[in-house]
């Protein structure tokens, strides 16, 4: 009930921050994620007058301090779930095709654009004809796999915990906490 209450209030909070901004000023927010680009982001948002200046003015409200950075954990976990499924084809994927390409004699683009050549690094097709085709290491593509997943996992302990652990480990190590600071 206490997490109810608690996602309530942060809709209600994202709604605020929301409602305080203008529709050209989310704009903003988004194009700064995009380009990184103060005066870039101004001009593709529309301010036309001075957009240097109107970027950096824009830059320092916190309530499009904030916007941005809600916009850049959106992209960050976007590009993260990308490189996941990536990680995932090239460790888990078929290499059926790639092999059927060895041995296609007469191949056409229709037939080529069919296959699911993911998985291969390189294609070299020296003078005498054979083809010799390099596959990316699935055994890499695990351990980032495995990397992104532990940071995932240690990413999800709360402060409270993290504050928690840290506390436990100075008093394993013998240190002494003073908790009225």
């Amino acid at each position: 009930m206490l997490l109810n209450i608690f996602e309530e209030e942060l809709t209600l909070m994202k709604r605020k921050v929301m409602n305080m901004l203008s529709k050209k000023e989310i704009m903003f927010c988004y194009q700064y994620v995009k380009t990184g680009n103060s005066k870039e982001a101004a001009i593709n948002s529309g301010y036309v007058i001075v957009p240097e200046k109107k970027g950096e003015e824009l830059l320092a409200k916190k309530e499009i301090s904030d916007m941005i950075e809600k916009f850049f954990q959106e992209k960050k976990k976007d590009l993260i779930y990308k490189a996941t499924i990536g990680y995932e084809r090239l460790a888990f994927g078929s290499i059926s095709d790639c092999i059927k390409l060895l041995f296609l004699e007469n191949l056409n683009p229709q037939e080529l654009n069919k296959m699911d050549l993911f998985n291969i690094s390189e294609i070299k097709k020296p003078k005498d004809g054979a083809m010799e085709i390099k596959f990316f290491d699935r055994i890499r593509a695990l351990e980032k796999l495995e990397q992104i997943d532990s940071n995932h996992h240690n990413n999800d302990k709360t402060p409270f915990y993290l504050a928690l652990e840290k506390s436990v480990e100075n008093i394993n190590n013998g240190k002494n906490i003073n908790l009225e600071e």
